[in-house]
């Protein structure tokens, strides 16, 4: 198998895990919005955030996986680094632990933009 095969898989692989995490915790607020507003508040965030998070975590998705603007792509991965960041550094002072489902997806996020920076660049060479 090529290395540009296993690393355009690696990168399907991880961008599926990656849009599977934040498509689930969007859900889980929109649908659980009390619980989801209470669990915010106990980790020292505000509650009114939780919908336009989930709103923009669903956007998020959408532009890395459309990957018709660069720019946008861009944005939708510097988001979900910050948010997982920041939902790792929350779990930890709340008590919960440093190695969470948030601490992992960090690096899947960047799993993710890097190897698909590397498709992306090798794909538009081949056509």
């Amino acid at each position: 198998m090529k290395q540009t095969s296993i690393k355009n898989i690696l990168y399907w692989i991880t961008t599926i895990l990656v849009c599977a995490i934040f498509l689930y915790s969007a859900q889980m607020y929109f649908f659980n919005t009390e619980m989801a507003q209470g669990y915010f508040k106990s980790l020292s965030y505000p509650g009114y955030i939780v919908i336009p998070l989930a709103i923009i975590k669903v956007l998020g998705v959408v532009m890395i996986l459309w990957r018709k603007s660069t720019w946008l792509t861009e944005w939708a991965y510097a988001g979900f680094f910050f948010d997982v960041i920041l939902a790792t550094v929350a779990h930890y002072n709340a008590g919960q632990g440093l190695f969470g489902l948030s601490f992992y997806a960090v690096f899947l996020v960047l799993i993710s933009y890097f190897l698909g920076k590397d498709v992306r660049q090798k794909n538009k060479l081949v056509i």
